[in-house]
């Protein structure tokens, strides 16, 4: 573009002006268009609730400034400046558009994957399918994340020739300095490696139940690098995804929701146990925990003064199974203390008698 064709502006003015009113103008008609197009489409999809119109409204800025930075940067080469300037200012103007091209794929997948989790609810008693879903969709979701953001600002700086020309040198050199920034990234590799592999094979998911170094609690949040574990106690176990990988941990939620929770206690000998085991069974079938399905109680140990009786219980999640556990401890010591304390532990003194002090110490032996 010449300063012949732009009668509005005096000849008196300096190149670098011209060159800046230009652009201006240029970005003003061009987000002006975009602007309108913008509207019409919003009252086009107005009473269309689908993907498209969730786009529109949260990359919709976005994408009008985008491509009003492509258009400056398409003219940018016309502007009344020497080459290298102009190469400068359209570079910028590139690898502006690029980046904020990558912004709005990021913005685009994740409306995608929200979209689609949206189906699922995990705060179902059977939610084993939405928790699957819901794990591989975000790791899909932070995966997807770092692949589009690592490409856009690759893209952007190769748009600059020393950036270019340096990458090549190193690449070209690799050598020591390949193998220090190999070994430095490392954790990071291993972490994403292990997010992808947790997203195929799934040994844990969202709200499973764990036992991580003898901590129990629940999966709270699954990021790309590393797993947030809420404990029993509020407390917050962070680990990395890597970690999670190649140690061993217990799942108690695996397969299915449903758990089995143990009550011990301890007895007399003279205790009647299937009494003992009615009672079990009484208590559990009037709980609101007890899901229907198992309800058992057996003598799994004998010591000189007691047995060991073992009841177990199962319920729909591990929650109402702890809380159901914890019920039948108390109600049952409750009714052995006020209806059954024969059937509580208790130690038995042996008198010797007379007769026996008079056996000869050879015959006692």
């Amino acid at each position: 573009m010449s300063r012949a064709n732009l009668h509005f502006i005096p000849v008196w003015m300096p190149d670098w002006v011209v060159a800046v009113i230009t652009l201006v103008l240029i970005t003003v008609v061009t987000a002006a268009l975009l602007g309108l197009v913008r509207a019409l489409l919003r009252r086009v999809l107005s009473s269309d609730r689908t993907l498209s119109l969730t786009m529109l409204q949260h990359a919709g800025g976005l994408a009008q400034f985008g491509l009003t930075m492509l258009v400056a940067g398409l003219v940018t080469p016309a502007l009344p400046l020497d080459k290298e300037t102009n190469q400068i200012i359209e570079r910028v103007l590139f690898a502006g558009f690029i980046i904020l091209t990558g912004w709005i794929a990021i913005i685009a997948s994740d409306l995608a994957i929200n979209r689609y989790m949206s189906r699922f609810h995990s705060d179902t008693t059977d939610n084993l399918l939405a928790r699957k879903a819901i794990t591989q969709m975000k790791l899909l979701k932070r995966t997807i994340d770092v692949v589009i953001g690592t490409i856009t600002i690759g893209f952007a700086l190769m748009t600059f020739d020393a950036v270019r020309q340096f990458g090549v040198s190193l690449f070209a050199s690799a050598g020591i300095a390949g193998l220090a920034v190999g070994f430095a990234a490392k954790p990071l590799l291993e972490n994403l490696v292990a997010g992808v592999q947790l997203a195929i094979t799934q040994p844990f998911r969202i709200d499973d139940v764990v036992i991580v170094n003898n901590e129990w609690g629940w999966i709270e949040e699954i990021n790309s690098t590393y797993v947030v574990v809420r404990c029993w106690d509020w407390r917050r176990l962070v680990l990395p995804l890597s970690y999670m990988m190649t140690n061993p941990f217990q799942n108690w939620t695996r397969q299915s929701s449903q758990l089995m929770g143990s009550v011990f206690f301890y007895v007399d000998y003279t205790t009647d146990v299937g009494r003992l085991r009615t009672k079990v069974e009484e208590i559990a079938k009037a709980s609101k925990l007890w899901d229907g399905n198992v309800v058992n109680t057996q003598v799994i140990e004998v010591s000189e003064y007691t047995m060991k009786i073992r009841a177990l219980v199962s319920s729909a999640d591990s929650g109402k199974n702890s809380d159901l556990c914890s019920e039948l401890r108390e109600k049952l010591l409750a009714w052995m203390r006020e209806e059954y304390p024969q059937a509580l532990p208790r130690r038995r003194n042996e008198a010797i008698t007379d007769d026996y002090q008079d056996v000869p110490q050879q015959r006692r032996a």
